[in-house]
């Protein structure tokens, strides 16, 4: 079977012709073409794509949805309250006393800048669902047109050895005939 063309796979397998590809469908055919493998790690793709400031919203929306940011953030709340209404209390030097107006600035603080932040590593996430999507696409899509032309192939093959049985048989029936 001859190697074929960009133009010739799309016409043939996808029944459109090159103009009408998408860029995904493009590239898996072009990829067949070259003998390209497709198979990449879409996590691997996404990483790479990555800017500092979305890595950065990962790791803090990692350790900010971690059972140890909110028990080590319970203990502090805990200590907070202690160290200012029991211990510095009874010395009246406490710097923030009972109802704890600057730990309330404090938190507000923290909860303003800590929501957008995981919202980013929300929006990061999707993106990284978008090019997974993207890319499985392609790899079905790869693997769907090397199924088609595995079934040409054999298709070719079981033609050729038809083919080859009828003139055999031919070839009997003349040698019987001759006997």
């Amino acid at each position: 079977m001859q190697k074929r063309t960009v133009e010739q796979l799309s016409e043939q397998l996808l029944h459109k012709p090159v103009g009408a590809l998408t860029p995904e469908e493009r590239g898996v055919l072009e990829a067949i073409v070259s003998r390209q493998i497709v198979a990449d790690d879409a996590g691997e793709l996404a990483e790479e794509r990555a800017s500092f400031g979305e890595r950065l919203s990962d790791r803090v929306a990692a350790v900010g949805g971690s059972w140890g940011f909110i028990i080590a953030f319970a203990l502090v709340l805990f200590a907070w309250m202690l160290l200012n209404s029991k211990i510095l209390g009874k010395f009246d030097v406490g710097f923030d006393p009972y109802p704890f107006i600057f730990l309330n600035l404090m938190l507000s603080t923290l909860a303003a800048v800590q929501a957008p932040i995981i919202m980013m590593s929300q929006n990061r996430a999707s993106n990284k669902d978008r090019i997974a999507a993207a890319h499985d696409y392609e790899v079905n899509l790869r693997a769907e047109i090397d199924i088609i032309r595995l079934h040409e192939k054999i298709d070719v093959l079981m033609i050729e050895k038809m083919a080859k049985l009828e003139a055999d048989l031919g070839e009997i029936k003349a040698a019987v005939g001759k006997a």
